[in-house]
């Protein structure tokens, strides 16, 4: 039987459009950046390549942290800097051209990506893209607006304030920088997981909080020690981030560990023959679906998710298993005796009390919200039991009529067993 292939074109995503402009203008950069040196020469190279290896150093020390980011701190850091320093050392004012300054970048970052290439290691061109185009719109609207003359301006207007003047405007300009790479890379994440753009952004200016505003306030004090420093100033003020760098990855490492854990105890019904293979997992992916299509942030993502792995722990109570492990053909007595159970394993580790309260109240009837009042009855809990009702029906055969036949039975207890909200939302993912 002859396979049908798909004629639709590839769909346009937000990283796809991202790396052609990011790749276009790093092309323009160095094309523009090359003839110029080529008629005038490169002043100041030491400094340039000291900034450059910089950087280059910094994303080949990229880090993977929560929520599937991957980072450069610092190699943005040294961008950062460069985009914004002035003079350095005695050498005086750099002077050079903003298509200079993105090539150096440009051409550093593909540097630092070599070593993983070479090693096998997935690189995420999109986070590359956004961070380069932040760099890109850093270092335009920093030299159109403060070139050498308007510093000069201001040095004689102001005097000796002016520089406390500077400092604050390279703190505003970083801040910017940070906030739009943010919005780029909610973009790109909206785009890839079918999230809400709102939602996403939330959860990457929260990011932007904790190691962006090391990062940016990094970047800052290189730019302004790097007249009375010369180029000591990068690794004097980037060891400090290194360290950062590595507690971060450190916590990303532990959570990763902790997920793992709880991803093999949720297999613990499937060995013992409660449930079929896979279903935790099944459950806990189109659940993930379903909470980004609601707009849930990162952290209620991640109770979702773990809840959704132990939904089913409770089973491990009964005398016999359930046939097919399905408990939406359990009496509703026996459900909630399930999910009580399972809520006392969750509660065993100390640490996970609201994905035990998400497990305890998944058998709720969505006609009893108003009983047990809607803070009682998670969000979470909801789109747990429509999305384990649909794939105790469906199964591992998660298509055709089957598909169609779960979405109808589901439909026939809106309002009265399932949230309606969670319920369309089941469905737009399914259809998907």
């Amino acid at each position: 039987m002859t396979a049908i292939r798909s004629t639709r074109p590839p769909r346009l995503t937000a990283g796809t459009m991202l790396g052609g402009l990011a790749l276009l203008l790093a092309v323009a950069a160095v094309g523009s950046a090359a003839s110029t040196v080529t008629s005038s020469g490169l002043h100041h190279g030491g400094a340039v390549l000291a900034f450059g290896a910089a950087i280059a150093v910094g994303e080949c020390f990229r880090v993977w942290l929560t929520g599937d980011r991957d980072a450069a701190p610092m190699g943005t850091a040294a961008a950062f800097a460069f985009a914004l320093v002035g003079e350095v050392g005695a050498s005086g004012r750099l002077g050079l051209g903003v298509p200079t300054i993105v090539a150096v970048v440009a051409l550093a970052t593909l540097l630092g990506v070599v070593p993983h290439l070479l090693a096998g290691r997935t690189v995420a061109l999109d986070g590359l893209a956004h961070r380069f185009l932040s760099v890109v719109v850093l270092v335009v609207g920093w030299h159109a607006h403060l070139d050498g003359r308007s510093a000069h301006e201001l040095s004689v207007v102001l005097g000796e304030r002016h520089r406390g003047v500077i400092a604050m405007l390279m703190v505003v300009a970083v801040a910017a920088a940070l906030i739009l790479d943010a919005v780029l890379a909610a973009a790109v994440r909206a785009t890839r997981e079918g999230s809400r753009m709102l939602a996403v952004l939330g959860d990457e200016l929260r990011a932007v909080l904790s190691l962006g505003s090391a990062i940016g306030a990094t970047g800052v004090l290189i730019a302004l020690a790097a007249k009375p420093m010369d180029v000591l100033a990068l690794p004097v003020f980037l060891a400090p981030l290194l360290l950062t760098q590595f507690a971060f990855r450190r916590y990303a490492v532990v959570r990763e560990t902790y997920r793992q854990t709880i991803r093999s105890l949720s297999r613990v019904t499937e060995l013992g023959g409660y449930t079929e293979t896979g279903h935790s997992r099944r459950v806990a992916r189109l659940a993930l679906a379903v909470g980004r299509d609601l707009g849930l942030s990162e952290r209620d993502l991640q109770d979702l998710e773990y809840a959704a792995l132990l939904h089913d722990i409770g089973q491990l109570s009964l005398s016999e298993p359930i046939p097919g492990g399905a408990t939406v053909m359990a009496a509703p007595g026996e459900q909630r005796r399930i999910a009580e159970l399972g809520a006392d394993v969750v509660r065993q580790a100390g640490v996970l009390d609201d994905v035990a309260l998400i497990v305890e109240r998944q058998v709720e009837p969505y006609r009893r919200r108003h009983e047990l009042n809607d803070r009682e009855v998670p969000l979470a809990s909801r789109i747990i039991k429509a999305v384990n009702a649909y794939d105790d029906l469906v199964g591992d055969d998660g298509g055709g009529s089957r598909s169609l036949e779960a979405l109808e039975r589901i439909h026939l207890g809106l309002a009265f067993e399932y949230d309606p909200v969670v319920v369309a939302s089941l469905a737009r993912v399914v259809t998907r």
